[in-house]
């Protein structure tokens, strides 16, 4: 791990953090967030992340926040070797889960957790809704002007204009 990224995890504090989102890419990033600061996440102009919600990069993963897009509290947002890319003018709900990598588990005679790691990467396109408590996994790809009902489980494509609902989520009703 570089110096830089331990420092910026590690020794800065909240408060500096949200001042330098604020400077470098005019969005707010609550002093109560755990939010990593450095090149592996971009959050875009007018974007909101609430307090008691955790962005976080792997060292390879990268995390991009489209503009004017709304994290609300308690979100977690985890980032896997392939990444997580959210849209321009998104709601994300209190409570959602978004994760770009998973655990191997194809071998019995060894623990999972000792199996190591795979990563599809998540996109989510621009004006999409997850409402609370969603739960979006690796692989998933949600395409622009989607709504996800509370509690719903994202494991797949989900097309443009459609109401989801479900787990896993299916659609209910196609939006015109």
């Amino acid at each position: 791990m570089k110096i830089g990224r331990v420092v910026a995890l590690f020794l800065m504090p909240r408060a500096l953090i949200t001042a330098l989102y604020l400077v470098r890419s005019k969005c707010f990033v609550s002093p109560r967030a755990e939010v990593d600061f450095g090149d592996t996440i971009r959050i875009g102009k007018g974007s909101r992340v609430s307090g008691f919600t955790q962005v976080k990069a792997s060292d390879t993963g990268r995390i991009t926040i489209g503009n004017d897009t709304s994290i609300a509290v308690g979100c977690c947002i985890a980032a896997g070797a392939v990444g997580i890319t959210i849209g321009d003018d998104c709601l994300i709900s209190p409570g959602v889960v978004i994760l770009s990598g998973n655990y191997k588990y194809d071998r019995l005679d060894m623990p999972i957790r000792k199996q190591g790691y795979t990563s599809k990467g998540v996109t989510i396109g621009n004006n999409v809704w997850l409402g609370s408590n969603v739960v979006v996994l690796d692989g998933s790809v949600i395409e622009d002007g989607v709504i996800v009902t509370p509690n719903s489980v994202v494991s797949s494509h989900l097309k443009r204009n459609t109401v989801c609902e479900g787990s896993p989520a299916k659609v209910i009703f196609r939006r015109r």
